[in-house]
């Protein structure tokens, strides 16, 4: 038994087999021309076809990829952050950002200390009536009454114990003084003037002795050839002094209290007289200082 070339599923020639050229071929052997022919051309429209899907598949790929960037250049991060760097202009004006401008600080205040610290800078008027203007006085909640004022610029001759030598050996070109009661304790503060807060330290360092005390009209005098309270400090170009006791002239002694806190009181209102200078002269140049 012979088989033909068509092997075991059919020899040729015989329904449903096939032929040496293919599927389709005619029996016989010979090849279907015009059968391959549109084979060959469908499978070329199918690659062609093929291709151009995928370019176009690539070509969205690429838009998409561009969009992204696009979102995430416009702010779309991911993380919630936008972009402000970039913000557009108002509509009809230009694309140029606007100018901006430094914050100008308001000038610093000026210490006022630096105005009474010299002759050179403390030029306001001097005069009892600008450094002791109240009729009365109200250090810690307590008044006192003001009984006189006096100037001289003979610093030593309102003094006594030395304090004299004092005040000329550093420069005093005056002193001013005023006298203040309450409840029968008097006290005469003494302002004396220098050119400089060097000078002014130096004689209150030095102090010894005290200023005269200044009885009021019609009083008497206090403090004279008695104990007393005395107090000496310095502020600014300005040492001031001290020296409290009883209008009668009585003794202060040694546990007295009334006497000692009546001329702090003086004492302290003094200094804040003396700052007030200082203060009106620190406004007064802040207020040039605005105006040019």
């Amino acid at each position: 038994m012979s088989f033909g070339q068509g092997g075991p599923h059919g020899a040729q020639g015989e329904p449903g087999g096939q032929g040496p050229w293919g599927p389709g071929s005619p029996p016989g052997g010979t090849p279907d021309w015009a059968a391959l022919a549109d084979d060959t051309a469908a499978r070329g429209r199918r690659r062609k076809l093929l291709m151009i899907g995928g370019g176009a598949l690539a070509a969205a790929g690429v838009a998409a990829i561009v969009a992204t960037a696009i979102v995430r250049s416009d702010g779309g991060d991911g993380g919630g952050k936008q972009n402000t760097s970039h913000a557009s202009a108002p509509s009809g004006s230009p694309g140029t950002p606007e100018p901006t401008f430094a914050p100008v600080a308001p000038p610093s205040p000026q210490d006022p200390r630096d105005f009474i610290s010299s002759a050179e800078k403390d030029k306001a008027p001097l005069s009892t009536e600008t450094l002791f203007p109240d009729s009365r006085a109200v250090p810690s909640g307590r008044t006192y009454e003001r009984t006189a004022t006096a100037a001289t610029p003979d610093c030593a001759s309102v003094t006594q114990g030395g304090l004299g030598s004092v005040l000329a050996a550093n420069g005093c070109r005056q002193v001013l003084r005023a006298t203040y009661v309450r409840d029968g304790v008097a006290v005469t503060v003494g302002v004396a003037v220098f050119d400089t807060k060097a000078a002014a330290d130096k004689a209150k360092a030095q102090s010894t002795g005290n200023v005269t005390a200044l009885p009021g009209d019609g009083a008497a005098p206090f403090c004279r050839a008695t104990a007393c309270r005395l107090t000496a400090n310095a502020e600014g170009r300005y040492a001031y002094f001290t020296v409290a006791g009883y209008a009668d002239n009585k003794p202060v002694t040694r546990d007295d209290t009334k006497a000692l806190a009546a001329g702090r009181d003086i004492s302290t209102y003094a200094f804040g007289r003396v700052l007030a200078r200082g203060r009106a002269a620190a406004a007064a140049a802040a207020s040039s200082s605005v105006t040019h």
